[in-house]
C-alpha cells in the first residue's frame, strides 16, 4: 500500500507464480466474474450449440425455439454424464449414456423406463443453467447466480461500444488467431494494460497506428478504459476514412475484468483479446477479428498478421521474461510509477488492476453481486 511518504510496490511475486494462488483464482474469480463464452452469431439456428470450458467446468450455449439463447453446465441430471461435445445441431439435447433427453430450455422429455418408478416428477428435472448476457453480439456467463447485470460491472461500456462501432451487432468471426504464453495471465492482462512500454517495445503500433503521447487508460468500474488518437494519415499503416464517422480516428479498448477486451482500431476494426489461464504459468490469448457479416476483408487479414507479426509476439518475449524474472531470488517489487497527471507514462491503471488481483488472489475477489 502508498501512504504520503512511500509509492505503492508492485504485487508480490507470490501471486504470480504460486500455484495455490492460481487454485483461489479458478474457485473463485474466475467462478464469479463474466468470462467470454462465444458469439451469438455461432448460434444461427434453434438447436444450434457450442461448449466451452471456464473455471474448471464444462458448459454449452444453445439456441431454443424461441430465439432465446440459453447457457447450462455441460452436464445429465441422471448419473452425470456430458451431454455435448464440440458444437452441432439438436433438436433435443440428448445424453449418450442413458439417452435422458432435455429440450432446448433444459427440461427433462423423456428416459427410458422412468415412467416404472414411483413418484418419478420429471417436471422437476432439468439442467442446471448459468446466466448468460448477449453483448453487442458477443456471449459471456458467470457462474454466480447473484451476479449483477455486465452494465452494472461495466457502465457505459455498451453504449461506448455502439458508438465507436455503430454497424457492431452485424459483426461475425473473420478470424482467430491462438497466442500461447508461457507466463501467469495476469502478467499478460498486466502487459496489456499499460502503454508504459509501447514507445520502446512496439515501433509499428506507436508510430503506425497510435500516438502514444495521447494514450490514456482509466478505470471505469471494472473496466479499464483505453483511449488514444490515431497516428498523422501519411504514418498509418493501413489506410482509413476519417469522415466515415466521428470516431474513425480513434483507438479505444475497453478491458473487462478479468480476462477480456474489445479493442477498436482506427477506421472502426474491432478486435477482441480473450484470455484463457491455463495454470499458474501458463495463458493461452485469443485474438479475435471481425467483419462485418464475416465478409473477407484484405485490410483485416492483413492487419492481424502485422499485429501476430509485431505487437503479439514482441509482447509475448516481454511477459515471458517477466515471468521468469518473478521466479528470481534476486527480485524486490519496485514501486509502480503512478503519475497524479495519468498520461502514456504512468502505471496508475496498474495500480488498480493489481488491487483487483490481490483481492482475487487472497480469496475475496471483488464483484458485483445482488443483495
Amino acid at each position: 500500500m502508498a501512504d504520503d511518504m512511500n509509492p505503492l510496490l508492485s504485487l508480490d511475486a507470490r501471486y504470480y507464480t504460486d500455484p495455490k494462488i492460481f487454485d483461489i483464482e479458478s474457485s473463485g474469480l474466475f467462478a464469479s466474474s463474466w468470462q467470454f463464452a462465444g458469439h451469438a452469431s455461432q448460434l444461427q439456428n434453434p438447436g444450434d450449440y457450442f461448449t466451452f470450458e471456464m473455471a474448471g467446468e464444462s458448459l454449452f450455449c444453445v439456441l431454443d425455439r424461441d430465439g432465446a439463447i440459453n447457457a447450462f453446465y455441460n452436464v445429465c441430471q441422471h448419473r452425470a454424464h456430458q451431454l455435448v461435445e464440440g458444437s452441432g445441431r439438436a433438436p433435443v439435447i440428448t445424453c449418450p449414456y442413458h439417452a435422458w433427453s432435455y429440450d432446448l430450455q433444459g427440461r427433462l422429455r423423456a428416459g427410458p423406463n422412468i415412467k416404472a418408478v414411483e413418484g418419478f416428477r420429471r417436471e422437476e428435472i432439468c439442467l442446471t443453467s448459468v446466466p448468460i448476457e448477449n453483448f453487442c453480439g458477443f456471449l459471456f456467463v458467470n457462474l454466480d447466480p447473484d451476479a449483477r447485470p455486465m452494465d452494472e460491472w461495466f457502465p457505459g461500456v455498451r453504449a461506448e461500444l455502439l458508438a465507436h462501432v455503430p454497424h457492431i451487432e452485424t459483426l461475425r468471426l473473420l478470424e482467430w488467431v491462438e497466442v500461447p504464453e508461457a507466463c501467469n495471465w495476469k502478467v499478460s492482462v498486466e502487459n496489456y494494460s499499460e502503454c508504459y512500454h509501447c514507445t520502446l517495445n512496439h515501433q509499428t503500433f506507436a508510430t503506425g497506428i497510435v500516438k502514444p503521447e495521447t494514450y490514456d487508460i482509466q478505470p471505469q468500474g471494472f473496466c479499464l478504459r483505453h483511449t488514444t488518437e490515431c497516428q498523422n494519415l501519411e504514418s498509418m499503416s493501413y489506410p482509413i476514412d476519417l469522415d466515415a464517422n466521428a470516431h474513425a480516428g480513434d483507438y479505444s479498448s475497453w478491458f473487462l475484468w478479468p480476462m477480456f477486451s474489445f479493442q477498436v482500431y482506427p477506421g472502426n476494426l474491432l478486435n477482441t483479446y480473450h484470455w484463457r489461464a491455463v495454470d499458474a504459468d501458463h495463458v493461452v490469448v485469443w485474438r479475435g477479428w471481425y467483419s462485418v457479416d464475416g465478409e473477407e476483408s484484405e485490410t483485416i487479414r492483413q492487419l492481424a498478421v502485422q499485429d501476430r507479426e509485431t505487437t503479439v509476439e514482441e509482447d509475448i518475449h516481454l511477459v515471458e521474461s517477466v515471468q521468469r524474472g518473478l521466479k528470481s531470488r534476486g527480485y524486490r517489487p519496485g514501486p509502480l510509477v503512478v503519475d497524479p497527471r495519468c498520461g502514456v507514462e504512468s502505471e496508475h491503471s496498474i495500480a488498480v488492476l493489481q488491487g483487483w488481483m490481490r483481492d482475487a488472489g487472497d480469496g475475496r475477489p471483488r464483484t458485483c453481486r445482488k443483495i
